[in-house]
């Protein structure tokens, strides 16, 4: 079984968050994906997130391991890395160098702020790249602004907008026959994910305060209530039809846009969830469309029957772990697989890019490779 991207090659610089990630997708759709580890990796990488690819350990400071890397992207379709700006230049392996050897390599860089600007070379996280993006300001309650754990910034402004570029410039290539550089910046990314938010503001549809939107819980059609059993349901009933079935479900009567009434409305509602607990509110509202759901845990969302029906998740250690999307109808992604540990796969690796027994065993006792 193959994925869309089979026949890809990628050689990715390990990192943490959603340069792995990206390279993650980018296995599990089908590419031959090699990660570059140090010989003695360490820090917060996840393991979750380095699955399904195999692991070479190398010594990036010595020649000897810099000549193997670059020969490996030699024959590489893209390059993914996530050192602060400035890194894989200084060991000989920035945009310049691997493009002069490969024209046609697509080289992937993930940064927090980019590869220019003031905070180029500054340490972040996706908290601080939501911070100036907007979205860590409009999200979170009337009093405080809270982080939506480290989704906007890293996932989703970061490795997304990294594979549609890097599947971008890829598309590109086949018409110019030409790689090139794609600076991917999680701050760039949560801002562009920001840009109906903007575009609402800017139409005079949204307010710079939390809580007093449509989409922010300002609205008490759009919000979270608490059930007797102290678990909570989601309440998503924007349009009108939709609010008209949630009025039938709880049994109350209000006019949706009638604003000076929405505190009315609130409270109703917070009493009319709490009479029930949150399973018995989702055999009432699974029949309707009412777009009310009941908020899961991460113990009971792969269990949840569509769900399960969808294939989400896959076995993982000892719990469950999302498969990727999307679903292909012809070229299906890959399952999960198993996680490759630094070195591992190191004579695997050399021998299949045509090294010789002899050199692999003189990069090994330099040094400047190590097998796990």
């Amino acid at each position: 079984m193959t994925g869309p991207l089979a026949g890809l090659r990628v050689i990715e610089f390990a990192g943490i968050g959603p340069g792995p990630y990206a390279c993650l997708l980018l296995a599990e759709l089908g590419a031959e994906v090699i990660r570059v580890d140090r010989p003695k990796a360490g820090g917060l990488d996840t393991a979750a997130l380095n699955r399904s690819r195999p692991n070479i350990a190398v010594d990036l400071k010595t020649p000897a391991g810099l000549e193997v890397v670059l020969r490996l992207i030699d024959d590489a379709d893209v390059v993914v890395e996530g050192l602060r700006p400035g890194v894989m230049e200084r060991l000989g392996l920035g945009p310049d160098a691997c493009l002069e050897r490969n024209p046609r390599l697509v080289y992937g860089r993930m940064t927090g702020w980019g590869q220019r600007g003031p905070l180029a070379e500054r340490a972040g996280h996706d908290i601080t790249y939501a911070a100036l993006s907007g979205a860590l300001h409009a999200t979170g309650s009337a009093g405080k602004p809270r982080n939506a754990v480290n989704l906007v910034a890293d996932f989703g402004g970061g490795t997304l907008f990294l594979v549609m570029g890097i599947l971008a410039a890829i598309f590109e290539r086949g018409v110019s026959g030409r790689g090139q550089v794609v600076d991917a910046a999680m701050v760039d990314g949560a801002t562009s994910l920001m840009t109906m938010v903007y575009g609402m503001k800017a139409d005079g549809m949204w307010q710079d305060r939390r809580e007093a939107n449509l989409l922010d819980g300002g609205a008490p059609f759009y919000d979270t209530y608490e059930c007797a059993d102290g678990k909570h349901v989601a309440v998503g009933a924007l349009e009108h039809q939709f609010f008209a079935e949630l009025m039938e479900g709880t049994g109350l009567e209000f006019d949706q846009f009638d604003i000076a009434r929405w505190p009315q409305m609130r409270a109703a509602l917070i009493e009319t969830f709490r009479s029930r607990t949150r399973d018995e509110w989702a055999q009432v509202f699974d029949p309707t469309d009412a777009c009310v759901a009941p908020v899961l845990s991460l113990e009971e969302a792969p269990a949840h029957p569509h769900n399960l029906a969808r294939g989400l998740f896959a076995p993982y250690g000892g719990g469950q772990v999302p498969r990727i999307a999307p679903v292909f109808s012809r070229t299906p992604a890959l399952p999960p697989g198993e996680v490759h540990v630094a070195g591992q796969d190191t004579r695997a690796v050399l021998r299949a890019a045509g090294f010789a027994e002899a050199e692999v065993e003189a990069l090994l006792e330099q040094g400047a490779v190590t097998q796990a």
